[in-house]
């Protein structure tokens, strides 16, 4: 199966938001966390966000930041029906690829101790490299890649 990317508008947003609060709701819930649609719809505002498709749709999507060393992944969900499809490892490879294309040395993300895609994440080349109260810290280093 094709999987492509496609930038996601303001249209997109409420999809964005109610897919991430569906994931993510039993982890906020399990840490005592707070869930905020307004912060939710800020955070989406000063990223770079992606819809993750096929032939059929969309799966899901991916919101991204940078600093000058790195990219980081804020947010990775895909629809529950469209999990275990390979979209998930076909995105971390795209953006481990746009990570030596920006001339970043890494690929970073944060996931909540007690969620599974950790393994997913390490299968992928991600390595636990800190931990801050309820998330591990994440990143594979990504090799520049500069034009011949």
């Amino acid at each position: 199966m094709a999987f492509h990317l496609r930038q996601a508008t303001d249209q997109d947003l409420p999809f964005a938001r109610s897919l991430t609060y569906q994931a993510m709701n039993r982890y906020y819930l399990q840490y005592g966390l707070l869930w905020s649609n307004d912060g939710f719809d800020t955070a989406w505002a000063g990223r770079e966000n992606w819809l993750v498709c096929n032939d059929d749709g969309v799966m899901g999507f991916v919101s991204l930041s940078r600093d000058e060393k790195a990219l980081y992944i804020r947010e990775l969900h895909m629809l529950e029906h469209c999990r275990k499809q390979g979209a998930g490892s076909w995105v971390l490879e795209q953006m481990a690829l746009k990570t030596g294309t920006e001339g970043l040395g890494f690929l970073r993300l944060t996931v909540f101790k007690t969620n599974q895609a950790k393994r997913l994440y390490q299968r992928l080349g991600l390595c636990i490299v800190g931990e801050e109260d309820c998330f591990w810290r994440m990143e594979r280093e990504c090799r520049a890649l500069t034009p011949d």
